[in-house]
């Protein structure tokens, strides 16, 4: 029975930690699912509580800080528009401030200059915002 228990607490804390995403709660469900597995083999509910004591705190001080680094801070990544920061892309309509179109890698994107000047057709330019669905450029240097 303190297996099913131990399992049912690993299993919700897993659940609720993607709603944190804090990665805090994972460890605690790691170390549930650890004592579940030592109840499960006929260990005593003293044995199981240790389990857990010892895996939290394992975890959440020796995995957490680079589980959370490599994911979130360390992974280099960049996602949705931040990844179109910088990129260099062609006009392949005239852009100038009140619009235009570019295309970065194969996709067409609706442009519009920062600073007011005309690109032209054809000519490199510099992604240097996303606002909206619109592509703020720059003249490619």
């Amino acid at each position: 029975m303190a297996a099913l228990i131990w399992l049912i607490v690993g299993i919700l804390l897993v659940v609720a930690e993607v709603l944190s995403g804090d990665f805090v709660l994972v460890m605690l469900g790691a170390a549930a699912l650890a004592a579940a597995g030592v109840s499960a083999l006929g260990a005593a509910d003293l044995v199981s509580v240790l389990v857990f004591a010892a895996s939290s705190v394992g975890l959440i001080v020796g995995a957490r800080p680079f589980v959370k680094k490599r994911l979130q801070l360390g992974s280099g990544i960049k996602m949705h528009h931040e990844a179109l920061l910088g990129a260099k892309a062609v006009a392949v309509s005239q852009v100038h401030e009140h619009g235009g179109q570019i295309k970065i890698g194969g996709d067409t994107w609706s442009a519009r200059t920062l600073d007011g000047s005309v690109i032209e057709e054809g000519e490199a330019v510099t992604v240097v915002e996303i606002s909206g669905a619109t592509a703020v450029v720059i003249a490619a240097v």
